[in-house]
């Protein structure tokens, strides 16, 4: 690695205050006279060198003008970039120490070092060849992709691969596009620019940053690392025949999911609308306090985090990164979930709904078997949960019954103790892919994938429903129902075979709760509890209670996204009725006709929305498609045109009541006045919520044989074995069991302890 030359810590705090100061007194400057013309020819003789010597062992698959195929990503010229051109993150953290620090501890850092990511890479070069690798290195280890270093008789241990995705891998980006899977185009790194604005590729000096720190900046930044689109080049991929054989498949898309989210305020159409625009960067590189490291790029004391905080629980664990652990749990609470116990009824038929709960009473009896009604809000995230093709992460719902001394009665999501595997009937936010031999991808072997046969993802601003039914206590005592979203980051098979682990042992994983809500219901009458009073002075509470129009709204949805038609008209009627003045009540019901097909009961419907807020773009996106449908495009066209931009629609906060624009249209028919009586809910086949006593005896499965990939493979350093300290108890899913059913789930009687 080539040599930069260094300054003792109090060389460089003199020379960092020193520099500081400076940098805006171009009289006070030393006498540095920077320039590039030199160093640029002789780095062009360097690199011209490096890509004929490079060249002549080099496979190329994919054809000479397609060196980097599977992966989109390029070079300025195409060319190979020698991995002696890009300094190291040892390097930028002398100066940015609290930077490299938390960099250090994040998923960028560690994207090709551990362990699951290279054994699951080995299976693609065992089955396909290293070539093919190309496809995920080009974003696990860019610096890999652009030396040329993927290709047969390559070392397959290279230094810069502890380094992952380092500084200068995304500091040199010159510019990327939304295709995604690695579509970026890298430059040559250069940590200064000379007093032409050309990039200087030389070794420089701590001396020659801190006397031109503009230079500096503007060798390593660039407007559109601010931007979602910058990230998209790799938090968004794609399947192509070149890996396939088969044809282009979508796999991630996550950008995708963003630009149609309220977050991103580019559509008109999400459910729910927000203040302000909120890009990668606002939720995952959030400014924080500067800690007990110095960093120059700090401003105003808050540093722009480089912990990329997300939900990757399993590397903070391998490496013993406790604090960006603390910060990973603390960052998926964050209000990413609304969980509400939304509802209760006889399991029989045409029993009597009774919502929301807390705000209406109900009875029960002793003995009598009842279902729950459990809405699920994605609130919090700007794309789905979890993401698409992530086959192998996980996350559910565990639902409990606990009686008033605590013992369960009822689990729907438990773990099961031998195996470490998912409750397999658990309500699951997860897919399934089937590969070319019709089977299961058991190890996210993307590249055989050929279909997703099952997705129950949830997307942003999207909500689901389950339904638990069990059955209240003979002896007439109270029982407490609990909900609780849980997160692991793999399935239990897979982070076996990932970790190595010999068979019949498991690997130990954490588990978050991320959110939990819990009611208690007594046999008699359930009252309404009296209402609090709200403390003016008390810190919000992030994961209270919804107001109730929102919960029935979210409830609408959910029955919506779950075909359940008429169940939704009522739901959404019921939000029309709890606030007249809200536009976006009756295109609700609109959407829900239009999706049942009912297109001339959409219509009034969207011409009572554009009466309560005019030009309002989402119910003219609606009516132009129930005009489109009957035949009167022109007339579609022109609504289409008449919509205002998304950044431009009137924003309804979701916690207040605020009026909208009214205005009548006199050629149109009003919305009727009579509301479709309320259906009652649909009955499903039971989901079978389990027993703790039972649930051993349903952990029995034969795992399949693994067979380990046989060459070429990369080698790593063994991690550091788990410590008590951080992990958990035992946390799974079941490997290969079928996937929850749909999102609306009822529960049949399990045997009570």
């Amino acid at each position: 690695m080539r040599q930069f030359n260094r300054l003792t810590r109090s060389q460089l705090v003199t020379l960092s205050l020193a520099g500081l100061a400076l940098a805006g007194t171009a009289a006070f400057l030393p006498a540095h006279r920077v320039h590039a013309s030199t160093d640029t020819e002789a780095h062009e003789t360097a690199r011209a060198a490096y890509n004929q010597k490079t060249a002549a062992t080099y496979n190329y698959r994919f054809g000479q003008q397609s060196p980097f195929l599977p992966s989109n990503a390029t070079t300025d010229t195409g060319a190979f970039i020698d991995p002696k051109d890009f300094p190291t993150a040892a390097y930028c953290g002398h100066c940015h120490q609290e930077s490299h620090a938390q960099w250090r501890q994040s998923v960028h850092s560690n994207s090709n070092r551990v362990p699951y990511y290279l054994r699951n890479v080995n299976l693609l070069a065992a089955e396909k060849g290293i070539a093919f690798t190309r496809h995920c290195e080009g974003c696990h280890d860019p610096i890999a992709l652009v030396s040329g270093a993927l290709t047969e008789k390559s070392p397959r241990t290279r230094p810069y691969d502890q380094d992952g995705v380092t500084c200068m891998v995304c500091h040199s980006i010159q510019k990327g596009d939304t295709r995604g899977t690695g579509s970026y185009v890298m430059g040559i790194p250069a940590v200064l620019m000379d007093e032409n604005g050309q990039p200087i590729h030389r070794a420089v000096t701590d001396a020659e940053i801190l006397a031109h720190l503009d230079r500096h900046s503007a060798a390593v930044m660039k407007p559109f690392y601010k931007t979602s689109e910058f990230c998209s080049s790799c938090h968004k991929a794609a399947l192509p025949k070149s890996l396939n054989d088969y044809k282009w498949q979508r796999a991630i898309s996550l950008y995708d999911e963003w630009q149609n989210a309220s977050f991103a305020k580019e559509s008109p159409l999400p459910f729910y609308k927000k203040d302000v625009v909120s890009t990668c960067q606002t939720c995952h590189m959030q400014r924080e306090a500067l800690a007990a490291l110095p960093d120059p790029g700090a401003k105003k004391g808050q540093l722009v985090s480089h912990r990329w905080l997300g939900a990757n629980t399993s590397i903070p664990q391998i490496y013993h990164f406790d604090e960006q652990a603390k910060r990973i749990v603390a960052f998926l609470q964050n209000a990413v979930f609304n969980v509400d116990l939304f509802a209760v009824q006889a399991d029989a038929p045409d029993s009597k709904l009774s919502a929301p709960l807390g705000l209406v009473p109900f009875d029960l009896t002793a003995g009598q078997r009842v279902v729950v009604s459990v809405v699920i809000q994605n609130k919090g995230i700007a794309h789905s949960h979890v993401p698409e093709q992530r086959d192998m992460y996980e996350s559910w719902v565990d639902f409990t019954v606990k009686n008033a001394a605590g013992k369960t009665l009822y689990e729907s999501g438990a773990i099961q103790p031998k195996d470490r595997e998912l409750d397999p009937a658990a309500h699951s936010f997860t897919n399934r892919l089937i590969n070319k031999q019709g089977t299961t991808n058991a190890l996210h072997q993307v590249w055989d994938n050929r279909v997703v046969a099952y997705n129950n993802t949830i997307q942003s601003g999207r909500s689901q429903l389950i339904r638990y039914g069990f059955t209240m206590p003979k002896n007439g005592g109270p029982v407490t129902v609990t909900a609780t979203v849980r997160y692991r980051r793999f399935d239990q098979h897979f982070m076996d075979f990932g970790m190595s682990q010999p068979i019949g042992t498991h690997y130990n994983q954490p588990i978050v709760d991320m959110v939990s809500t819990s009611r208690t219901f007594v046999a008699g009458n359930n009252s309404v509890p009296p209402a609090v009073k709200p403390d003016p002075s008390a810190k919000p509470d992030i994961n209270a209670p919804n107001p109730e129009w929102q919960r029935w709204n979210n409830y609408g949805i959910a029955l919506l996204d779950a075909q359940q038609y008429a169940a939704s008209v009522a739901a959404f009627q019921r939000v029309a009725a709890l606030r007249a003045d809200y536009a976006d009540a009756p295109t609700n019901i609109a959407i829900t006709y239009i999706a049942w097909e009912k297109y001339d009961e959409a219509l009034p419907y969207l011409e009572k929305s554009l009466s309560l807020a005019k030009d309002n773009a989402r119910a003219l996106y609606y009516l132009a498609l129930v005009q489109r449908n009957e035949g009167q495009v022109d007339e579609a066209i022109a609504n289409l045109k008449r919509s205002p931009s998304p950044s431009l629609v009137p924003v309804t906060p979701i916690a207040s009541s605020a009026s909208a624009t009214t205005s009548s249209i006199a050629t149109r028919k009003p919305a009727p006045s009579t509301k479709p009586s309320s259906p009652s809910i649909p009955t499903t086949s039971p989901r079978t919520i389990t027993s703790p006593s039972s649930i051993a005896a349903s952990a029995s499965k034969t795992k399949p044989p693994r067979k380990p990939p046989t060459s070429p493979t990369r080698k790593t350093t063994p991690p550091p074995a788990p410590t008590p300290s951080n992990t958990s108890a035992s946390i799974t899913r079941s490997r290969r069991s079928p996937c929850p059913g749909t999102s609306t789930i009822s529960i049949a009687k399990a045997q009570t302890k």
